[in-house]
């Protein structure tokens, strides 16, 4: 038997079903979001539920005389494959990453026409969606007890709207799009600087904001989640994207273009940022894989 709690209990509102002999212990909010509980088990072990890991089917953490984790029954030392969601999302955002570095690499804006040059910020963007798309699935499709987090078989589509991680991961999505539009447009539009400051920088703008503000809300959730002195793979993921974020939001400001003038306020603002975004996204893409290698709870 398993049990969530009323809606209107406030100590397991958000939260997932539980085996009913569990006792909660405490939670971990972010605002009105739940990213962190602790459980004591009938054999008195103390075990560590949060949010990211669960949408990830990663383990519960055990608390014994050292924090470990509980093995899969069945399978020698518990280790797990990589999902093939994750294999999909780490390859896509690794895609999108080399595509806008590559963009914004000065030899290769040397080498290959502007019309190249902004092929390859689009087919990047693409990526970029492709793999938020898959995210956002992930983070909808988050099982309802801590007993399936990693069945596949029991995952649905759902709105959550109590989620961090469904918030974040649809606010990136979006912010996606918007990349899309101002890649695309960029290959369209040479009429003078209001026009592009409209079409392109608008754009631009508005999906560096809602990298941003989605980075913003993962990094939250996984420093609330997680001890604050370890500093593990999931921190790094966090930590760079939101690196990334802030460097594709000062590109957005560099990328403006003066109607005075109509050059932008600075080319090594535009391109520096974007660079350095895309490697911080690369990185933190890569480290997907390491991080899905944990091992899973009973």
């Amino acid at each position: 038997m398993e049990r969530s709690g009323p809606p209107t209990d406030p100590a397991t509102d958000g939260l997932p079903a539980t085996p009913r002999e569990w006792t909660l212990l405490g939670s971990t909010r972010v605002g009105p979001f739940v990213v962190r509980a602790r459980y004591r088990r009938p054999d008195g072990s103390l075990v560590e539920w949060t949010s990211r890991g669960h949408r990830k089917g990663h383990a519960l953490r055990v608390e014994g005389h050292a924090l470990r984790v509980e093995d899969v029954p069945g399978v020698p030392g518990g280790r797990r494959t990589v999902p093939l969601r994750t294999w999909w999302i780490s390859g896509l955002f690794s895609v999108g990453s080399l595509c806008f570095a590559l963009g914004s690499f000065p030899p290769y804006l040397d080498a290959v026409s502007e019309l190249v040059d902004g092929i390859t910020f689009f087919i990047g963007s693409l990526g970029f969606t492709a793999a938020s798309a898959l995210c956002f699935l992930e983070a909808a499709s988050a099982p309802e007890s801590v007993r399936t987090a990693s069945d596949v078989s029991a995952r649905r589509l759902r709105v959550r709207p109590r989620s961090i991680d469904w918030w974040s991961t649809l606010i990136q999505l979006v912010g996606t799009v918007w990349f899309n539009v101002m890649t695309l447009q960029a290959l369209l539009v040479d009429e003078g600087p209001a026009r592009i400051d409209r079409l392109v920088w608008r754009p631009d703008l508005l999906g560096s904001g809602c990298f941003l503000v989605a980075s913003q809300l993962a990094w939250l959730e996984a420093r609330s989640g997680a001890d604050p002195v370890r500093r593990d793979t999931t921190w790094w993921i966090v930590v760079l994207n939101l690196t990334g974020s802030i460097a594709f939001g000062v590109s957005a400001i560099g990328a403006f273009t003066l109607p005075s003038t109509d050059d932008v306020v600075s080319f090594r603002l535009d391109n520096g940022g974007t660079f350095v975004g895309a490697i911080c996204f690369l990185v933190a893409a890569v480290l997907l894989v390491p991080e899905a290698r944990r091992r899973r709870s009973t």
